[in-house]
């Protein structure tokens, strides 16, 4: 865009929106609460995504789309596939230390599932990381971390059901920490189809 200020690229101001919504919810957030979190003027904002509602999408925008842009994030550093489904898991609901700031990130979910434009963001990142796990669990299974056979489509799915669940089970019993029921839970799910019960190394 033609005359933006720079010093502050956009990657840096959509974190920012995104820890933002997470202390006070997407209805309480302002271009003034953004702007104040990088140390800009509110008129900056405006003029680089022109509304409260640009900037929304545009934090729904910036969460990876790509299969294989998931797959690099996750893969690197995790010997174990099924390490990396972990990772993945725990890596989505980064940041929701307190059921107060998962409630915040659910409201900001609730205009994704009304909002036909933020649908679209939202429906692409949940394939895309669909698409990722059950790679990684196609992976796991030729590594023989899980049985020949498994139906890893169907396992995918029911491992993003899980996470969802999960969050949303330790949000009412507030007990222990988010990403230590994912592990969890996500272990729990895997277990029936690991042949031997491998050391998973920590995500």
């Amino acid at each position: 865009m033609a005359g933006r200020p720079r010093g502050v690229d956009d990657e840096v101001i959509l974190r920012a929106a995104a820890d933002v919504i997470g202390r006070v919810g997407p209805a309480k957030l302002t271009l003034s609460l953004v702007a104040r979190e990088v140390g800009l003027v509110p008129g900056t904002l405006v003029q680089r995504f022109g509304s409260k509602r640009g900037l929304l999408l545009a934090v729904a925008e910036h969460s990876v789309k790509d299969p294989e842009a998931v797959l690099r994030q996750v893969r690197d550093g995790h010997v174990s596939a099924l390490a990396a489904v972990e990772a993945l898991v725990t890596r989505q609901m980064a940041g929701m230390a307190t059921p107060e700031v998962f409630a915040n990130h659910l409201a900001f979910l609730c205009i994704d599932l009304t909002d036909p434009e933020f649908h679209e963001h939202a429906l692409a990142v949940h394939r895309a990381q669909g698409q990722a796990i059950e790679s990684l669990l196609a992976e796991a299974v030729s590594a023989g971390e899980l049985r020949a056979g498994t139906d890893v489509a169907a396992l995918a799915a029911t491992v993003q059901a899980i996470a969802a669940g999960a969050g949303l089970t330790w949000a009412l019993e507030r007990a222990g920490a988010l990403d230590e029921r994912l592990r969890k839970e996500i272990r729990g799910v895997l277990a029936p189809h690991v042949p031997a019960t491998p050391d998973l190394e920590e995500a």
